[in-house]
């Protein structure tokens, strides 16, 4: 081979070695494009609760990454979190919480990630909360009332949350697109809307004396308020699952029921139905205990495993419940 044939070769091969060298960093440009896209830069926001977590991506759509805390069918009074999920807390862009209390175990998180900077939007206290009195509070005149977090089982309420939920996010979560965000709010708003319409005309089934509701704690007075029932009482008679009924508590519960002519207990699908199973001993076995999915979304195909399914399915049971017999 000649001297200027084995040069040209060099050449050809230092050619080809250069077009290599440039596809490679084509390749690893367009990966670390696409890394600060889905990555690490991308736009995050932390749920607590499920029912808030679903309703969060409904509103946020593709505009960020949606992290729920709150497993399926948990309990939101006793839920705890892991370290790597607190972490997750101090690094979102926004933290989605139901507050007024509900998250019990986990709101020392949530104020530790507003604490160093991290916004927050406790959705429960913008959502017009009710106030619940447990039994020796003494009613609304001595003002030792706790404030109600069950805001979710009135859908009016839900669909002014998603509304301020949707400020919330054009304002603190950099990189979304705003109209994007007000567009997915309006539209899961109309659907709000549809819900309540469907439930008012569901419970018109259920005769004005009927309409009375015990239940394992208390949970649904949102429920009750907007759609015109009764609440005789709870087996708990708190706002949380974490409280127990004295012997009185269960006494003067059945009183109550016994007056009402009430006979059929709503039991949250989370928790043991023990203590409704208590009221049929007391009363003599003549209670129905109807499950209802009252403050956790199941795992899909669960019945319940988005707001709208559980509201839905909440409804069909109660005025299954409260029209049989």
């Amino acid at each position: 081979m000649s001297r200027n044939a084995a040069k040209q070769r060099v050449r050809v091969g230092v050619a080809r070695l250069r077009s290599l060298i440039v596809g490679l960093l084509a390749l690893v440009t367009a990966a670390a494009a696409a890394a600060c896209t889905t990555g690490e830069d991308r736009p995050s926001i932390v749920v607590t609760t499920n029912i808030l977590g679903d309703v969060t991506r409904e509103v946020v759509g593709a505009e960020a990454d949606v992290t729920v805390l709150m497993k399926p069918d948990a309990d939101p009074h006793s839920f705890g979190l892991s370290a790597v999920q607190a972490a997750q807390l101090e690094r979102a862009d926004l933290v989605v919480h139901n507050g007024l209390g509900l998250e019990e175990n986990v709101l020392r998180h949530v104020e530790a990630a507003r604490g160093s900077g991290v916004a927050a939007f406790a959705a429960g206290e913008a959502a017009d909360p009710l106030t619940f009195h447990a039994p020796g509070d003494g009613g609304p005149a001595d003002g030792r009332g706790q404030p109600d977090p069950h805001f979710w089982t009135d859908p009016d309420r839900m669909r002014k949350v998603v509304g301020l939920l949707a400020d919330e996010v054009a304002e603190h979560v950099d990189g979304v697109d705003e109209r994007a965000i007000r567009a997915n709010a309006e539209r899961y708003g109309k659907r709000l809307g549809e819900l309540t319409t469907w439930m008012e005309k569901s419970f018109d089934r259920v005769p004005r004396d009927r309409r009375a509701l015990v239940t394992n704690h208390h949970v649904f007075g949102y429920l009750a308020d907007r759609f015109g029932f009764r609440v005789i009482g709870a087996v708990v008679p708190s706002g949380t699952t974490l409280a127990s009924p004295s012997s009185s508590d269960l006494h003067s519960l059945t009183e109550a029921m016994e007056e009402a002519g009430v006979r059929t207990v709503f039991a949250d699908s989370s928790q043991p139905t023990r203590l409704a199973e208590v009221l049929r001993t007391e009363l003599g076995g003549r209670v129905n205990v109807v499950e209802l999915y009252s403050e956790s979304l199941t795992a899909k195909g669960g019945g319940a495993d988005t707001y709208l399914r559980m509201m839905r399915a909440n409804t069909t049971a109660m005025t299954g419940g409260l029209t049989a017999g």
